[in-house]
């Protein structure tokens, strides 16, 4: 049996496609994209009239929380989060509890990851043993356990000479490094942004500076070590400038935005509310711009969530709360709402943006493709739908975001992994 997608309107980056086509799907494999696809009477067929049919989201940065804390996520049920969202694969960051820096915990999610069967679950690998930045992980034996990045999320590696050596290893084996831009040193306590907002509600800010300086860093590393790199959370005006002059220069640099920052602002922050401290904060209207311009000029090429669950009770301290939001279940919407629907970006950049641009910075050519021979992953999105974010339709275990209420418009409507319907809005 073949499972057939009909009428829908596919955006294909990687071929530059944007038009009403049939697709073909055998097994986990697409088979045929063609004008028309005449089913047979053992075809499964699904109308995707007035949709888009884009390749299966790729997020670059979630967090699972397993092994360790799985009481606020688990593997089976972020996955169940991703496929609402639309995401088919998803980079699960090494930050857990044990710290994933061996071969060992790298098997251990891949194969819960599979047992759930709900997205592809790729594992970071830390850079450093326990993330403690002392001594490197066993980089080898975690890239031939199939790691697809390294990354010291949560943190920067402070030690330039040892993140150097990182750069170095993953370099030959043309591993990219995800790095989370953060001077600890200039931290000093801050929870949000510092500046009159800050002052006025009598929190300690994080100045621009302290993710500018790691980013201009870690872009000099690069350039000297040939490794590829990939700046997570974009999230200062600063940044856009740092990274159009890296790229001018040839340096293998990109960077990622996620929805709350290009969405919200300090002036946004409810005082006392836990749900609006992430790291690195939402920042003025000026740098929320400026990252917004970066969006639609190609400068960051990359949507990705930081998904970061936290179980209520923690995120009822205000902000002294854990640092962070969930973002699977809403990033394609709040992308359509806020990118697409302002004439920022196109449905076919949006598509690049959030699956076939992460594809090509991970070196996958198997996914991020509507295209025979590839995998038969799918999102079907309807951008006619409007509807209210409610946490209480989510079905991670975590509910901690700042967008309860907030109306969006442009639904997931099917999320077909492996060539099978993981999530169905209709049935779920």
């Amino acid at each position: 049996m073949s499972l057939i997608i009909k009428n829908g309107r596919v955006l294909n980056p990687p071929t530059n496609t944007d038009e009403i086509l049939d697709i073909k799907i055998d097994g986990n494999i697409i088979s045929a994209v063609e004008a028309e696809i005449v089913p047979v009477s053992f075809d499964e067929v699904i109308d995707a009239k007035g949709c888009y049919v884009m390749p299966g989201l790729i997020d670059m940065h979630v967090h699972f929380r397993d092994p360790g804390q799985t009481a606020k996520e688990d593997i089976e049920t972020g996955s169940r989060a991703a496929a609402r969202g639309g995401v088919t694969t998803v980079l699960a960051m090494p930050n857990t509890k044990p710290v994933v820096d061996n071969p060992e915990l790298v098997k251990y999610v891949h194969e819960k990851g599979e047992k759930a069967g709900l997205t592809r679950v790729l594992q970071v690998g830390s850079v450093t043993k326990g993330m403690e930045g002392k001594e490197l992980s066993d980089l080898q034996g975690m890239i031939d356990a199939g790691i697809p990045a390294i990354s010291e999320d949560g943190k920067s590696v402070m030690d330039s000479g040892l993140y150097r050596e990182a750069m170095k290893i993953v370099a030959k084996a043309g591993v990219p490094v995800l790095a989370h831009c953060e001077d600890i040193n200039l931290v000093q306590g801050g929870v949000m942004n510092m500046g009159s907002r800050s002052e006025n509600l009598g929190e300690k800010g994080i100045s621009n500076a302290v993710e500018n300086i790691i980013e201009v860093r870690d872009i000099m590393l690069s350039e000297e070590t040939g490794a590829t790199l990939h700046l997570c959370h974009c999230s200062t005006k600063e940044s856009y400038d740092i990274i159009k002059e890296a790229k001018a220069r040839g340096v293998k640099v990109s960077g990622e935005v996620c929805p709350h920052h290009f969405t919200l602002t300090e002036d946004d922050i409810i005082p006392g509310d836990g749900n609006y401290k992430m790291n690195p904060p939402v920042r003025t209207k000026e740098d929320r711009e400026a990252l917004r311009r970066g969006l639609a000029e190609g400068v960051f090429e990359v949507i990705s969530t930081d998904h970061a669950p936290h179980t209520a009770e923690e995120k009822s301290k205000g902000f002294a709360s854990p640092f962070g939001i969930v973002g699977l279940e809403t990033s394609a919407s709040l992308t359509y709402t806020e990118l697409v629907l302002s004439g920022l970006i196109t449905p076919l950049t949006m598509a690049a943006y959030m699956s076939s641009n992460p594809a090509r910075i991970l070196g996958r050519s198997d996914l991020g493709n509507i295209a025979p021979g590839k995998a038969a992953d799918i999102t079907i999105f309807d951008p006619t739908i409007s509807y209210e974010i409610h946490a209480a339709d989510f079905v991670g275990k975590s509910k901690n975001m700042p967008y309860e209420g907030r109306k969006v418009q442009g639904k997931v409507l099917k999320t077909i992994y492996g060539g099978n319907v993981v999530y169905d809005s209709e049935a779920n």
